[in-house]
């Protein structure tokens, strides 16, 4: 599967042997907090830091899965140009009628008897707009979870825009509630891999993904997904000019992202997505102030992150986009917020 993948152009990276999550760090990675762009393992071959590994290089993939078949198979879903619907069912409270498709109120008149799941609200969505429900698009390449969940995959063209990844509980971005959005910033389980609960298992006759539909990119647009330029709003006047290293910022961020990665300790009962928060509150700051890069706090975020809840990345990339996006409101320079 890993070589299939690769052939189409998509980059795909190991995940842990029966497990839906990325094979682990290297124990140097794993101890020592990094930015994966600047992490020698990846220039070397190793799987480190999950989708920032993905290639597509014949040699590496052989190195990683011809000695170690058992390996699962990520894809990178933004350098692969692809934008992936997960669909859960699982069990959780429905919200408020109002927050299962953000932006759309939905009138009492709409009878939501019986709306339990991902499924619901997507095939809602996909009526109020007199479209096809893509769980029932049997074009495009359509994976069935072992959790009873579906991955609706669809490619986008490689001029087109890209969009940010988003799970459907985000109050920030999200498409519909119980449907997360795989693409730039996330990585999907190909189909017929295989963890402790089950197989991905591809439905319909689709093995390929087709075109992502005007009408979906149309409310991926509406929602805030797309991947601007900026994809941050910094104010102008405080962007001064963008120095990119962080050694300025270790004595503000490093300690919090330490606090972070030491919730690895133990796997409920330590403040772990207050401490996220907290830490992308602060990088959101330094970013406005110019002490540090987005993709910079991005991925020190996401790799303390990964590192404490390797299980929870949906979760934590929502933390990590509403601490910064609220923190890049209020700069903030090494000696401190004025």
């Amino acid at each position: 599967m890993a070589r299939w993948c690769a052939g189409n152009g998509w980059p795909v990276h190991p995940l842990a042997a029966g497990r839906k999550t990325p094979a682990g760090n290297c124990p140097t990675c794993r101890d020592e907090l990094h930015r994966p762009a600047v992490c020698p393992c990846l220039p070397a071959g190793r799987w480190c830091h999950g989708f920032h590994a993905a290639t597509t290089n014949p040699a590496v993939l052989e190195a990683w899965w011809g000695e170690h078949p058992a390996l699962g198979v990520g894809v990178s879903c933004g350098p692969a140009g692809l934008v992936v619907l997960d669909i859960d069912a699982h069990s959780a409270e429905v919200p408020h009628r109002n927050r299962l498709l953000p932006g759309i109120p939905i009138h009492e008149s709409v009878n939501l008897a019986g709306l339990a799941s991902g499924f619901d609200t997507l095939a809602l969505l996909a009526a109020l707009r007199g479209q096809q429900n893509p769980a029932d698009d049997d074009t495009t390449l359509r994976v069935r979870t072992p959790s009873g969940g579906l991955h609706v995959w669809y490619r986008t063209p490689p001029e087109g825009p890209r969009y940010r990844s988003s799970v459907g509980s985000s109050p920030k971005v999200a498409l519909a509630w119980q449907v997360d959005v795989r693409s730039t910033g996330g990585y999907i389980v190909t189909p017929t891999t295989r963890t402790s609960t089950g197989t991905y298992t591809p439905v319909g006759p689709a093995r390929l993904p087709a075109a992502l539909p005007d009408w979906l990119a149309a409310e991926l647009k509406r929602t805030g997904h797309p991947v601007a330029t900026e994809p941050i709003a910094v104010p102008p006047q405080r962007l001064g000019s963008v120095r990119p290293t962080i050694q300025r910022t270790h004595r503000l961020l490093e300690p919090l992202l330490a606090q972070v990665q030491a919730c690895a300790s133990a796997p409920e009962g330590t403040a772990f997505t207050e401490k996220l928060n907290r830490a992308a509150y602060t990088a959101g700051g330094l970013i406005a102030s110019g002490h540090l890069t987005e993709s910079q706090a991005r991925d020190l975020l996401t790799t303390a992150a990964d590192a404490a809840r390797p299980h929870r990345s949906r979760h934590s990339l929502a933390v990590i986009a509403s601490g910064l996006s609220a923190g890049v409101t209020r700069p903030l320079h090494p000696k401190g917020r004025p």
